[in-house]
């Protein structure tokens, strides 16, 4: 039976991902070296016989933020329709290892990283100075605390379950114990950043933010979050899935 899934992709790395500091409404590009891993995993990832199957997306959901919308770019799952941005980079030029994709590409608001407020720039050592001086607990926890002068967690918490309910309205519950094979699938894929990726991971499975995640999402890193017997009341963290190989 059709168990969809979405594939949740942190973009690539940037100069501010590499020394630590919170990159929340700044808009920075990938690192050359950002670029080239992305290429790597959208070969590795994407095709179809591989983890991502482009044609069994139904819909697409970027960032607002320039660094993810070119890891979309990189990751090459051609396209059909105009991107809603204007290409941020040259196109890559092998040929993708696929039918070519029909899914909608949305760029969205509710998946954009957590608004870092006072602490947009900075180390999570700097902040917990900052706050020392100000007269706040040392022992800063965004998951707990929040971010002085952007969002908190409750914040946070309100706009991934606005679209966590969007997808498992509009994409899921159509399709989930259908017949497999039975198209649309029901795939989604999510490309935005660290510590909204990670919020949407835990609200996924109906876990409170200030629990705070014991999971990481490198830069470039893909997960996977979908449902346990088939049922769209058991979503569920897909660890890991078996390789896809043809039938004899």
């Amino acid at each position: 039976m059709t168990t969809p899934r979405v594939f949740l992709v942190r973009h690539g790395e940037t100069e501010w991902s590499l020394n630590g500091r919170h990159t929340g409404l700044t808009d920075i590009p990938l690192t050359a070296n950002g670029e080239k891993r992305i290429k790597a995993t959208g070969r590795a990832l994407v095709g179809n016989d591989r983890l991502i199957v482009p044609k069994q997306l139904s819909h697409i959901y970027v960032s607002p933020r320039k660094r993810a919308q070119r890891t979309f770019e990189l990751l090459n799952l051609d396209i059909k329709d105009p991107l809603p941005w204007k290409q941020h980079g040259e196109k890559p030029t092998e040929k993708p290892v696929c039918d070519g994709c029909t899914a909608r590409v949305e760029v969205t608001e509710n998946i954009r990283e957590w608004d870092y407020g006072d602490y947009e720039g900075i180390t999570s050592p700097e902040i917990r100075d900052i706050r020392e001086k100000q007269g706040l607990n040392r022992d800063w926890d965004i998951w707990r605390d929040g971010c002085e002068g952007g969002e908190s967690p409750e914040d946070v918490t309100k706009r991934v379950d606005a679209l966590i309910e969007e997808i498992q309205t509009k994409y899921h519950s159509p399709v989930i114990g259908k017949p497999k094979g039975t198209p649309p699938h029901g795939d989604v894929l999510i490309v935005a950043h660290g510590h909204i990726l990670r919020a949407f991971a835990m609200r996924w499975v109906r876990k409170a933010l200030p629990d705070g995640p014991t999971f990481l999402l490198e830069a470039g890193g893909v997960g996977t979050l979908s449902y346990e017997h088939h049922n769209i009341d058991e979503p569920a963290i897909l660890l890991g899935g078996a390789f896809i190989i043809g039938e004899n």
